[in-house]
């Protein structure tokens, strides 16, 4: 049984968060969420979020399922699309510049008995 969560066109670069989706790949719920609440980087709080957010849908899934027994099956950031902005720059010129953006996908998964 699998249950998902995404968080589309999240204003991080998809290579700061991949830094901390690689963190919590094939771990199990609870060891995911204290790795989250040790790890100092600014997308942690929204990954936490996206894997609460996982769980819960778990949840409403199936009745009978035990939270603890919880893997984080899958786990990966995908590019989202590109804001582009101009930056003013010297003599009347302009220097454009692109805000990225990511799609956050966590996937977990009770093992099959």
């Amino acid at each position: 049984m699998e249950a998902s969560a995404t968080y589309k066109n999240m204003r991080v670069s998809p290579q700061k968060a991949r830094l901390v989706v690689d963190l919590i790949r094939g771990k199990s719920v609870s060891q995911a969420l204290s790795v989250l609440n040790f790890t100092k980087k600014r997308v942690t709080h929204d990954v936490e979020k996206i894997l609460r957010s996982a769980i819960a849908n778990a949840e409403q899934k199936a009745e009978h399922l035990d939270v603890d027994d919880l893997v984080v099956s899958k786990a990966f950031v995908n590019e989202g699309p590109r804001q582009k902005r101009v930056r003013p720059a010297p003599m009347g010129r302009a220097y454009r510049y692109q805000r990225r953006t990511s799609s956050i996908t966590l996937v977990v998964a009770a093992p099959e008995a």
